[in-house]
This record gives C-alpha cells, sequence and structure tokens, in this order.
C-alpha cells in the first residue's frame, strides 16, 4: 500500500532518479490522443504538400520550391520534434538518453528556423512577383531558389548549432537528477536569438507584406479603370492567382506571429528561456502548432493544393502520365 501512495521515480532502480509526476490515467489518455492526432495531422498535410509538388509536373515552379521546402521542415516538426516533445511533458521524466537529450531541441530549433526562413523567402517571392512582374521570370529563376533553400538550411543548421554549442557538448549541466533534460538559453543568447529568428523575419516579412498589399490595390485600381476604357494598351499587372498568393501570404504571416509570440516572452521578460519553466511546455505547443497550421492554410486557399488531394486520395496520381495533368 506505501509503495503505491509513494512517489515514482522515474529510473526506480537509481537513487539520483527524478520523481514521476502522476496523472489520472483518464487525463493521460486524453493527453495521448490529443498529441497523436495533432502529430499524425501534422505529418500527413505537410506529406500531401510535398506530394503534390513533387508529383505534379505544373507545380514545379519557383514559388512551389519554397513552399516545398516549408513542408519539409514542417513535417520533421510534426514526424519527430511533436511525438518527443509530447513524451517529455507527458511523462514528466526524460527517457530517451543522454544523445537524443542533445539533439532533440537542436533538431527541433533548426526545423523551426529553416521554417521561418523559408516563409520569408515566399514573402520575398510574392513581392517581386506582385511588384516586378516583368522582371520576375528573369529575377527568379529555379536554380536560384534552390541555392536560396540551401542557403537557407545551411545558415539554420549553423545558427542553431551556436545558440546551442553548450547543451550540445554537455546536455545534462542543467539537470538535476537523473530523468532530466533541461535546456537553457540564456538571456544574451535569447535576446539574439529573438531577433534573429523572430523580430529580423517579421520585420522583413510585415514591411514586404504591406508593400505588397499596397500595390495590388493599386493596380485592381488600374484593372477598373482599364476595363471600363477599354482603350489603350494594357499596364504590366499582376495576375489575380499572384494577388490571391499575396493575400494567403498575409494569413500565414499572421498565424505566424501568433504562434511565435508567446514563446519569446521569457527574452522579453529579461530572463532565461528554460525548459523548466512551469509554463514553457504551453509555449512550446503554441510555437509547433505553427507547422500543422501552415498546411491548413494551403487547403483553404490554394485551390490546385484541394484539387491534389483529391487526385492523391483517389489514387489517380498512380495512372500513367498523371504527371501532366494540368492542376492550376
Amino acid at each position: 500500500m506505501d509503495s503505491t501512495e509513494g512517489p515514482l521515480l522515474c529510473f526506480p532502480n537509481l537513487n539520483s532518479s527524478c520523481r514521476r509526476l502522476l496523472r489520472p490515467r483518464s487525463d493521460t489518455a486524453l493527453l495521448y490522443t490529443l498529441l497523436a492526432f495533432v502529430s499524425l495531422l501534422t505529418v500527413t498535410l505537410n506529406l500531401l504538400v510535398i506530394i503534390s509538388i513533387s508529383h505534379f509536373r505544373q507545380l514545379h515552379t519557383a514559388t512551389n520550391t519554397l513552399l516545398l521546402s516549408l513542408a519539409v521542415s514542417d513535417l520533421v516538426v510534426g514526424l519527430l520534434v511533436m511525438p518527443i516533445e509530447g513524451l517529455r511533458y507527458m511523462e514528466t521524466c526524460w527517457l530517451l538518453g543522454r544523445l537524443l537529450c542533445a539533439l532533440t531541441p537542436y533538431v527541433s530549433y533548426c526545423m523551426l528556423s529553416a521554417s521561418v526562413g523559408s516563409m520569408v523567402l515566399i514573402s520575398i517571392d510574392r513581392y517581386l512577383a506582385i511588384c516586378d512582374p516583368l522582371l520576375y521570370s528573369s529575377k527568379i529563376t529555379l536554380h536560384r531558389v534552390q541555392i536560396s533553400i540551401c542557403l537557407c538550411w545551411a545558415c539554420s543548421l549553423l545558427y542553431n548549432g551556436c545558440i546551442l554549442i553548450g547543451h550540445l557538448g554537455q546536455p545534462d549541466r542543467f539537470s538535476s537528477c537523473h530523468g532530466e533534460c533541461v535546456v537553457v538559453i540564456s538571456h544574451t543568447s535569447g535576446t539574439v536569438d529573438l531577433f534573429f529568428t523572430f523580430v529580423g523575419p517579421c520585420t522583413v516579412m510585415v514591411v514586404l507584406y504591406m508593400r505588397v498589399f499596397v500595390v495590388a490595390i493599386s493596380q485592381m485600381r488600374v484593372i477598373r479603370l482599364q476595363t471600363a476604357a477599354t482603350a489603350g494598351t494594357a499596364a504590366p499587372t499582376a495576375k489575380k492567382s499572384e494577388r490571391k498568393a499575396a493575400r494567403t501570404l498575409g494569413i500565414v504571416i499572421a498565424v505566424f506571429l501568433l504562434c511565435f509570440c508567446p514563446y519569446y516572452y521569457p527574452a522579453l521578460a529579461g530572463g532565461d528561456t528554460s525548459t523548466s519553466l512551469s509554463y514553457f511546455a504551453v509555449l512550446s505547443w503554441i510555437m509547433l502548432l505553427n507547422s500543422c497550421a501552415n498546411p491548413l492554410i494551403y487547403a483553404l486557399f490554394y485551390p490546385w493544393f484541394r484539387k491534389a488531394i483529391k487526385l492523391i486520395f483517389t489514387l489517380k496520381i498512380l495512372q500513367p502520365h498523371s504527371r501532366e495533368i494540368k492542376i492550376l
């Protein structure tokens, strides 16, 4: 009787083991079900984006290559980061060993940084498509986009390696007992990360989007005037699909701000960012949900994505010459 009422240890054979927080079985089952649903939804939606863009030849454009990069980073978040982080907070013990304690935060930060970098590149792409449509095809080529994506991912790997270099070298330095994996980012590093991963990208995306919004409004007025006059040579304007893509970008940016703002609260408050904070799990999961929100936005606002999903689920992509199907 005493053993059931006493505190359980993460590793019963070790005297230095951390204590496990017990939850009612109903709560545990509900939390695991919710975790599995969110993780599976994130993986499925981003996998559909990847299959759609990779399979249909008509979608092999510079813009969609950037969306592909974003979907890959979000897929890894749903496939690896969400389950591991969910296990950490569900079990209240770190059961995956020292190596994964070192690598998991690094992979998580790299994927989120790559996701942010991809969104910045997408905003630049939409800006050029709307504001400089005549030179867009010469400036934005598939080769240049691929190079930009490679640089984005390389910078993400290097940058987060610098931010987490102490944790990578000694992952248990802040652990008070066996069964903890505590990641602490100092206020200085957190402030640097705040500007490089949040303030800087947000500023670029918001400024470019505001510029795109103003130009799109002016172009719509030009179109209306030209339609009324029906005389003279039409001035070059962005296509309707380009303006719609710009509007979708605005929604992506808004969701990004809502998901990432809470995570940087400790840095804004002047403290260290630590996984041991009582409210860190909430901040972390709000940020991770951005990886699930992105493909949901595509499904709602991109007709080609909805059409591609229908072709995938009906297995028509297995038919000969399905790559050539007109999907736009």
